[in-house]
């Protein structure tokens, strides 16, 4: 006969209260719900790291190992290794930022970046400014450290420059609580869109008049599937404090990235990261020297471009295929992700396990609101991971989920117990971009409002009354 065992947490009355409020990440939770082999995962925001060559791969972890091991084994600088520092130098001029070994700090992903960058300048109450919706990882890392994070929506050029504005006279110049604004220009995740080169140009003139710093997060900037080269924010301006992993562009599992920024702010970054990690993996460190050296990365690149690109598109068509007139979402030009977005009634996170039922998961997108509220009608979509032939049979089947909830909400609407939502444009796919336009006569644009800022009819609003 077997008993149960219960046990009781000993410690609830002892956690910090800022651990009390964080949130579990809900691409976390899904890795584990999603293992079946039934279930089509367009959740996870995961690289395809089977498209790299096995030869590469075994050239740069023996070199690694038989030539640097007692370096490679040993412990490293705490800002992690010069060599190392210099080949993301390299790969940042291929983009035009020019900097040296001094103005770069190694993380173990740019996760850690993030939380670094929080635990260095975040006190409780201080206002950080993001897009909405933003990445929840970077929600994950700053809300432990208790700031008013106000997010401020974006259309197809990328987050609203006249709604940040009105934010940023609502705070007020040098306003000591305002620390930083943390975006994604390049197929911002989880919308996809790409801030324009004005809209760039904007940020750094509002960051320089109302005294704030701007951390840009580049994760996905060299996969671009269509369109021109955008300038990055950190070679327009010295003082942005730049964000890159090698994660979407070689390994994840290495768990290496970096920080790029004037060496005052990486010296007090440097500070806070020896009380956390001491170093990171010199090993690690080491494998990536050789793969960006020795080993034809740039070919392995264009191969993730270009299957990449094929399975965006296999998306974007299925979605234009099977999705209901009511839906819209963005078009990417690169990078992993498409933001789709439902009427306001429809609850994503409710309709989250009929969809794993019928075999494909997806994020809600109340994951990527600060107040985890706002977003509860649209969804992250990923197309990295799998095929073409399994995005199609995954949209087809999250189709058939959301006909499904539609269906009875037709019923009420027919029946005049809900109000029809109002469609701007009558198209299924929002243009390029992604963004529902608004009627400037009829409909004001809102404004951006602390944590909460309301974008629950679109990702975004559109161009119009800009």
């Amino acid at each position: 006969m077997t008993t149960a065992h219960i046990t009781f947490d000993k410690t609830g009355d002892k956690i910090a209260g800022r651990v009390r409020n964080m949130r579990s990440s809900a691409v976390r939770d899904l890795f584990s719900a999603a293992v079946s082999d039934d279930v089509i995962s367009l959740s996870g925001g995961m690289p395809d790291v089977s498209l790299l060559p096995a030869s590469a791969i075994r050239k740069a972890t023996k070199a690694a190992f038989d030539d640097q091991r007692t370096v490679a084994l040993q412990y490293g600088a705490t800002n992690g290794r010069v060599d190392t520092r210099q080949v993301f130098c390299d790969l940042m001029r291929d983009i035009g930022v020019r900097c040296n070994p001094d103005n770069i700090l190694l993380t173990s992903g740019a996760q850690q970046a993030l939380d670094l960058i929080a635990k260095t300048f975040i006190d409780p109450g201080d206002i950080i400014l993001a897009e909405g919706p933003t990445y929840l990882g970077a929600l994950q890392a700053f809300s432990a450290y208790q700031p008013d994070i106000r997010c401020i929506p974006f259309d197809e050029e990328g987050m609203r420059m006249d709604l940040l504005e009105e934010e940023l006279k609502r705070i007020g110049k040098d306003n000591p609580r305002l620390k930083f604004c943390y975006t994604i220009p390049n197929f911002q995740n989880p919308g996809g869109v790409t801030m324009s080169s004005e809209r760039r140009k904007r940020l750094l003139e509002l960051a320089k008049e109302y005294n704030f710093m701007v951390i840009e997060d580049d994760p996905y900037g060299r996969l671009r599937y269509e369109g021109g080269h955008m300038i990055p924010l950190k070679a327009l301006d010295d003082d942005v404090i730049y964000l890159g992993t090698i994660s979407k562009v070689f390994a994840p599992g290495l768990r290496i990235g970096w920080i790029a920024a004037p060496r005052s702010v990486l010296a007090r970054i440097n500070l806070v990261k020896q009380g956390t990690d001491l170093c990171g993996s010199s090993f690690d460190q080491v494998v990536a020297e050789h793969y960006f050296t020795d080993t034809p990365w740039q070919k392995t690149l264009q191969k993730f471009v270009t299957t990449y690109g094929e399975r965006r598109d296999a998306m974007l068509e299925a979605l234009e295929e099977y999705f209901p007139p009511e839906a819209t979402w963005t078009h990417p030009e690169g990078g992993f992700f498409v933001w789709v977005t439902l009427p306001p009634y429809v609850d994503t996170g409710a309709m989250l396990p009929e969809a794993l039922d019928a075999g494909v998961t997806y994020v809600p997108g109340d994951s990527f609101f600060p107040d985890g509220k706002t977003g509860k009608n649209s969804m992250r979509i990923n197309f990295s991971y799998e095929t073409p032939e399994n995005i199609t049979e995954a949209i087809r089947r999250l189709a058939k989920v959301i006909e499904g909830r539609l269906e009875l909400y037709r019923i009420f609407i027919e029946a005049g117990v809900i109000e029809a939502p109002t469609l701007t444009d009558g198209s299924k796919s929002l243009k390029k971009s992604s963004a529902q336009d608004v009627d400037s006569e009829t409909q004001e644009a809102p404004a951006a409002s602390p944590s909460t800022t309301d974008t629950s009819s679109s990702p975004a609003e559109a161009k119009k009354g800009e």
